[in-house]
């Protein structure tokens, strides 16, 4: 399969297993939703898959387009094509929204060669447009001092201009008014016909009203206990989760 595959992924924090040998196939061009209570690994799945050396892999292995990136340093794995919107997006003082997502882009190409300048700002207020971005966002340091609505923005932003092969996005949902969310996902939704695949981690079925995913999982425990469609989603928000089990 080309896509996203995690095999037999268990994740161990502190002693504690917060990821339980847990399997999951999403290929390119399709979305699928991770649904569960809180604490129950969502957000661990995604920062281990990451590369985030706090959430560290203790066997299985995470794929991506038929290439192993398990273990694999964060830098490394986002060139693999492999991008993760936070739940709470960094803000990092004195570098400027334009020269990081510049710089990013630069990181990417061979030794020696940059991005075009006329044709990236181009692009970037292209996107930033789309987005309802203000244009003097440009020369504001990433997330410092931006709203909730504004930094989940600024971090599909990025996605949108650094185009990877899947995208995790966690909890975008979190803390956006009912404008931002539509937003948001419209932002999100422009990507889905360039044949990204994504997974989007997220407690309500509310963001899957403007993202519809094509599977719907529950996770629950550190494992996929369920999946199914869109009316997985809805029937969860009527009777919670105690009911799925574990």
């Amino acid at each position: 399969m080309q896509g996203l595959e995690i095999k037999n992924l268990s994740v161990e924090v502190a002693g504690k297993l917060v990821v339980d040998d847990l399997s999951l196939d999403v290929p390119f061009g399709e979305v699928h939703a991770i649904m569960g209570p809180n604490g129950t690994g969502k957000s661990s799945l995604s920062k281990a898959m990451a590369g985030n050396p706090d959430y560290p892999i203790k066997s299985g292995s995470v794929i991506l387009g038929g290439e192993d990136i398990t273990g694999l340093l964060p830098d490394e794995i986002s060139k693999k094509g492999l991008f993760l919107a936070f739940q709470y997006p960094v803000e990092i003082p004195g570098v400027s929204v334009a020269n990081f997502i510049r710089a990013c882009l630069n990181a990417r190409l061979p030794s020696g060669q940059e991005v075009s300048p006329p044709a990236y700002y181009r692009e970037l207020y292209e996107k930033m447009d789309s987005l309802k971005i203000d244009r003097s966002f440009t020369a504001r340091s990433l997330n410092d001092g931006f709203s909730g609505g504004e930094k989940k923005r600024c971090d599909i932003l990025q996605m949108l201009m650094l185009k990877p092969r899947f995208a995790v996005l966690d909890e975008i949902d979190s803390g956006l008014d009912i404008d931002a969310l539509r937003i948001v996902s419209e932002g999100v939704n422009s990507a889905r016909s360039t044949g990204m695949g994504m997974l989007v981690i997220t407690h309500y079925h509310r963001l899957l009203d403007y993202i519809k995913p094509d599977v719907v999982h529950v996770m629950n425990g550190g494992k996929i206990v369920k999946s199914g469609g869109f009316e997985l989603a809805l029937e969860l928000e009527k009777r919670g989760y105690d009911w799925v089990g574990k």
